[in-house]
């Protein structure tokens, strides 16, 4: 008799998010980002930028933006992670017309290794395609090693450089793109 593995991809359910939602993706942003980044930073840096941006009142403007747009992984009902993503002049960068912005793309430690980051990031691609754009692009912490993979491995490459302040330190971050251009002349011409 062969056993059959349980896909825990099946229990995933990406939705976007809503001024329903507000209190939970905070607490999902809060915890992520402590998670992620507590171990190299100070608590006092981090509580700075939690509250600057992971205020309620920050949150709510943002979900109410006809420009970003906020996104829940649930695994069996539970928040698993988030993806926040950036149209228009809502980027954090203005020189990358025809693209969307990965801003914020984190799951919690105990729902890492499940794919909740490749579907997010599926959902940021199918957001672009739906929006005829040439282009994702994010940045990343250089000491992130780990995103940097992750997204090496989805195909993003690394197109330049710039600066992240959390709280009082200021940081050095790669931008790195995925190009959907699917002809290699028109591609050539925007990369």
């Amino acid at each position: 008799m062969v056993e059959q593995m349980e896909d825990p991809m099946q229990d995933i359910i990406i939705q976007r998010g809503s001024l329903a939602d507000l209190d939970r993706l905070r607490q999902l942003a809060m915890d992520t980002f402590t998670e992620t980044f507590l171990a190299d930073n100070t608590p006092e840096d981090i509580a700075a930028y939690i509250d600057e941006h992971f205020n309620l009142s920050t949150i709510a403007q943002q979900l109410s933006s006809e420009h970003m747009q906020w996104y829940l992984a649930l695994y069996h009902g539970q928040p698993a992670g988030y993806m926040k993503v950036n149209f228009d002049l809502a980027q954090t960068e203005q020189e990358y017309p025809h693209s969307l912005e990965v801003q914020r793309i984190y799951v919690l430690k105990t729902y890492k290794r499940m794919h909740i980051g490749s579907l997010l990031m599926q959902q940021a691609i199918n957001l672009a395609r739906e929006h005829k754009l040439h282009m994702i692009w994010l940045g990343v912490w250089e000491h992130n090693t780990r995103a940097i993979q992750f997204y090496i491995r989805l195909g993003f490459k690394q197109f330049g450089e710039h600066h992240f302040t959390l709280g009082n330190d200021v940081q050095h971050d790669y931008l790195m793109k995925l190009s959907l251009l699917n002809d290699p002349v028109e591609r050539k011409i925007n990369e």
